[in-house]
C-alpha cells in the first residue's frame, strides 16, 4: 500500500528539487507573467497523489461544441469547487463537484506557495501523448482579467507551449511530476497556449488548474 508523506512546516520535501527556472524568472519575454516552480513535492507524494486522484476523481469525457458541431473527446476532465457554481467553455456548461479531501490538501499547498487564493479547480486527465489541448486563452468573462490559474501536473512529463497573440513569439517548458507553473496578470489577455501531442509519451498526466470563478 503506497503511503502519503504528510505535508507539515518544519518538511522541506515539497519544495523543488533541481528546476531550470526559480519561481522568481519569469518565463515571458512581455505582456504576461508565467512563473515556473518546478518540482514542489517529493516523487512519493506525487505518485500518491497521481494514483490517487486516477481512483476517486469523477472523470469524464470532455465536450464541446465547434462550429455547431457537438464533439466528445477521449481526454477526461472533472469540475471541483466551493460550491456548485458554473463554468462555460467551448460553449458548454459544467457545474462544480465538492472538493474531494486530496484536492482540498492542493488546493492548500498551492495557495500557500503561490499566495493567491481559488475557488475552484479544473481537472484534464490525458491517457497519452495522442491527446493534448489546442491553442486557447483561458480569458472567459466568469474568471475575470487578469486572473491566476495554478497549473500542478501530475504523472507524464509533457510539454507546455505558450505563443503571443499579436507577435507570435513562442515559449515552452517541460512540465514535470509533481511540478507547478503559474499564470497571471496580462498572460491570457495577449497569449495563447496549449499541450502539444506527442507519441513519444505513452503513459497517463494529470493535470489541474485552480482558478477562482467571479460569482
Amino acid at each position: 500500500m503506497q503511503k502519503k508523506i504528510e505535508f507539515t512546516s518544519d518538511k522541506t520535501d515539497y519544495f523543488p528539487l533541481t528546476t531550470a527556472h526559480s519561481s522568481t524568472d519569469n518565463l515571458l519575454p512581455f505582456d504576461g507573467i508565467v512563473h515556473y516552480y518546478g518540482k514542489i513535492m517529493s516523487i512519493a507524494n506525487a505518485d500518491f497523489y497521481f494514483n490517487t486522484l486516477m481512483k476517486t476523481i469523477e472523470w469524464k469525457n470532455d465536450e464541446a461544441i465547434i462550429y455547431g458541431k457537438h464533439i466528445i473527446t477521449k481526454r477526461k476532465v472533472a469540475w471541483y469547487g466551493n460550491s456548485n457554481f458554473s463554468y462555460t467553455y467551448s460553449n458548454t456548461t459544467k457545474e462544480a463537484l465538492p472538493w474531494t479531501k486530496e484536492l482540498q490538501e492542493l488546493k492548500q499547498l498551492v495557495e500557500k506557495l503561490s499566495g493567491d487564493t481559488f475557488n475552484s479547480c479544473l481537472l484534464n486527465l490525458y491517457h497519452n501523448g495522442d491527446e493534448g489541448m489546442a491553442w486557447h486563452s483561458d480569458d472567459e468573462k466568469s474568471l475575470g482579467l487578469n486572473t491566476c490559474i495554478a497549473s500542478l501536473s501530475f504523472g507524464a512529463e509533457r510539454k507546455f507551449s505558450l505563443k503571443h497573440k499579436v507577435s507570435k513569439d513562442n515559449v515552452s517548458q517541460l512540465l514535470e511530476n509533481g511540478s507547478l507553473l503559474i499564470m497571471k496578470g496580462a498572460t491570457q489577455s495577449n497569449w495563447q497556449h496549449c499541450l502539444p501531442k506527442t507519441k513519444k509519451v505513452t503513459t497517463p498526466r494529470i493535470n489541474l488548474t485552480f482558478r477562482t470563478i467571479i460569482l
